[in-house]
Parts: C-alpha cells; structure tokens; sequence
C-alpha cells in the first residue's frame, strides 16, 4: 500500500492562488495517484490534515502495511521536527512533493527539514509530481519483488521484507496522463 499524505492548506488545491498551484483538486490528485499505483497492483490510502499531530497519526497507524509514502507537507515542511523524525520510524521510503519549486520561492521557504528523512524530493512540477513519486515508488517495489522472485527461483534466501511484498506486474502501465 502507497500512503498519499497531505499537509495544511493543501484541502483548498484549485482554489488557493490557481495562478500558483493549478486548477487540479485534491480530488484529481488522489484520482491521479492511485490510478498509477494500480496499474502496479498497488492500493492507495489518501489522506489530507491540517493538523500536524493527525498526521503523525495516520503515519504511525498504517506504518507496518505501507510500502511507501507520498508526501506534500505544506508548510510543515519548514517548521515540523516531529514529522521528520516520524517519518524516519517508516520501514519504507518516502518521497516529498511539493507542487511549486519551494527553492524559488521565499528564503523560508527554501529549507526543508523533512528532506533529510525522505528517499527523495520532487518539486516544482506542480501535481504531475505527484505522478512522478508514484512511478518511482511503484517502479521501486517492482524492482524488488523481481529481485526477489529471482533469488527464490536460484534457491536463495529471500529477506522476509521482500517475501512479503505483492507481487507487481512490471509491465501494466495506468491509463492516466499528467495533467
């Protein structure tokens, strides 16, 4: 299961400064992202807060069943040491995305202090980021189940991590196109 996580603000996506962010709703982002995710046989569990610590929660609550975590946190990206040190407690990569290039924007803005507990960082794409960390995810747990699948076919011993990964169709491809 891919976890996608959204922070303060990000509720008002199309409506907030369009100019900025986009037209795109939450709503097609969650289409976006798990229409990705199940062209790999992958499930998606959105989930969007403005508060902080339901955040944490939700993180913590579905640690043990998410192979991976997309994550906009907004403005906690410049201000949570809770998150970061949240997300490091995850057996599995996170990808932080953020729709605007934030090391364009204000000198605040610039430092992330979740980017030293992600795997990755896209930003400044806009929602088609959001696209591209599921991909990247997806492809990821592909990889690995493929691994897998090859060292248990040669008698090898396979870490129970990846033993127990779904199995993924590396060659299934969704149906969506970035907006």
């Amino acid at each position: 299961m891919i976890l996608l996580v959204n922070g303060p603000n990000l509720n008002l996506l199309g409506e907030r400064e369009p100019e900025i962010y986009g037209r795109e709703t939450l709503a097609d982002v969650e289409r976006m992202v798990t229409e990705a995710c199940a062209a790999y046989g992958l499930e998606v569990k959105a989930f969007q807060s403005n508060w902080e610590g339901a955040l944490l929660d939700f993180l913590q609550e579905h640690r043990h069943e998410a192979q991976g975590v997309i994550l906009n946190p907004g403005a906690l990206t410049h201000t949570s040491r809770a998150l970061p040190d949240c997300l490091r407690s995850l057996p599995c990569p996170t990808i932080e995305v953020h729709i605007s290039n934030i090391h364009a924007r204000e000198a605040w803005r610039r430092e992330s202090f979740v980017a030293p507990a992600a795997h990755g960082q896209i930003v400044g794409l806009g929602v088609a980021g959001y696209y591209y960390a599921a991909l990247h995810l997806c492809s990821r747990l592909a990889a690995q189940a493929a691994a897998g699948e090859q060292a248990v076919g040669r008698g090898e011993d396979v870490p129970v991590e990846e033993a127990q990964m779904i199995p993924v169709d590396v060659n299934a491809r969704g149906e969506y196109e970035p907006m």
